[in-house]
């Protein structure tokens, strides 16, 4: 039987079914009642049958497999000249990490009865939701802004969903989505608000700990827009250690763009002023006297309003984390690093190994520390 739905903040429950709601009467988001854990330790890595892709971490999932593409286990690479580990999410099936959450919330969908499926997306995670739409047999309308890169738009078309074009910000591309879901048009598969899209980017963090021979690093640095992967991967790390198998959740720091950055700015308000801070963060975040200049290059993670900010913010505190944001500058010249070292991402996959050089600069992360930062959307998407 598909898992129920509880919510954490007031504690109501729903039962699962293709008519459950998208969020609870609340307004805050809703999560699984029941989040399994393994027993027993796991097996030494090159002895993990890692054919079933993430489904490989079945026993962590509340959903069933239903509907798959075989994504999962993507590269764990040195990266020397960052002093890092870059996971190549970039890799999947659609291009990007957000397969992981297509995965789980289609089979979600399939378990349920569902006939078709609603997301908004500024691209990737229409892409991956078309994607497995069609691997599943269902139909998909993706709202999109009427501005949405071409290549992107192509790879919802080609999979045959349906783009629905919205003008103006992202924020009216959702609430023209939510107008169609109340209207009854379709199981709202939002990236943002199901979770069963949680539980597939939580593989992310079992992963690097399964690659890395069940130890987890000493830092994760990640893009944070509605915190889909940021939050998958505190989930991930956290039912590994209470599962017994890792000892330690990694810090978890987050990345954002100038002028779309609530996490970024609710710390800097919050914390005392940093001693020496670079130059890009200064520049930043202490404009007092004119708005914020936006970071257009990072368009994937431009949110203002993230749909689980207490969850995210919860987790940020809880890791012992942290949220930046940086200027287009400071990605642009990044990105151009990734693509001569032969890591072939788009604009908003070089936000991330900027903020750990930022990081590294401010102190918050030593030279020495043990960090993984994911590189999360294919080159081939800007094209």
């Amino acid at each position: 039987m598909p898992t129920d739905l509880h919510c954490r903040a007031c504690g109501n429950e729903y039962d699962a079914g293709p008519d459950e709601p998208w969020r609870c009467d609340c307004g805050h988001a809703l999560d699984f009642a029941n989040e399994p854990l393994p027993e027993g330790s796991p097996p030494p890595f090159e002895r993990l049958d890692t054919r079933r892709g993430l489904w490989t971490f079945f026993e962590f999932l509340p959903v069933s497999q239903q509907v798959s593409l075989g994504e999962g286990f993507t590269p764990l690479v040195d990266a020397p000249d960052w002093d890092a580990q870059f996971k190549l999410e970039y890799v999947f099936p659609s291009g990007s990490f957000k397969d992981r959450g297509a995965t789980v919330t289609l089979s979600r969908a399939v378990e349920l009865g569902v006939d078709t499926v609603i997301e908004d997306s500024s691209g990737n995670a229409g892409a991956a939701i078309a994607t497995y739409a069609a691997r599943a047999g269902l139909d998909a309308e993706i709202y999109v802004p009427a501005d949405i890169k071409q290549s992107k738009l192509v790879a919802i078309q080609r999979a045959g969903a349906r783009p629905v074009r919205v003008e103006g910000g992202r924020e009216a591309v959702t609430e023209a989505c939510l107008d169609a879901v109340r209207t009854g048009d379709g199981w709202y598969a939002s990236h943002a608000w199901n979770p069963a899209f949680y539980a597939g980017t939580m593989t992310f963090a079992l992963e690097v700990a399964a690659q890395r021979e069940w130890t987890v690093p000493d830092a994760v640095v990640l893009p944070l827009g509605h915190g889909t992967l940021f939050l998958g991967a505190y989930r991930g790390f956290r039912a590994l250690r209470e599962a017994g198998i890792t000892d330690d959740v990694p810090r978890l720091l987050g990345a954002q763009g100038t002028g779309y950055a609530p996490f970024a700015a609710e710390l800097q308000d919050n914390r005392p002023e940093r001693e020496e801070p670079g130059a890009e963060l200064t520049a930043a975040l202490d404009r007092d006297d004119e708005p914020e200049a936006v970071n257009e290059i990072v368009d994937g993670i431009h949110i203002r309003d993230p749909a689980r900010r207490e969850q995210v913010e919860d987790a940020i505190r809880e890791t012992d984390g942290d949220a930046i944001a940086l200027g287009a500058d400071a990605v642009e010249g990044t990105l151009d690093r990734l693509h001569r070292a032969g890591f072939y991402v788009e604009p908003t996959s070089a936000v991330a190994p900027a903020a750990l050089g930022e990081y590294r600069r401010e102190g918050v992360l030593d030279e020495d520390d043990d960090v993984v930062v994911p590189l999360t959307g294919s080159g081939m998407k800007t094209l």
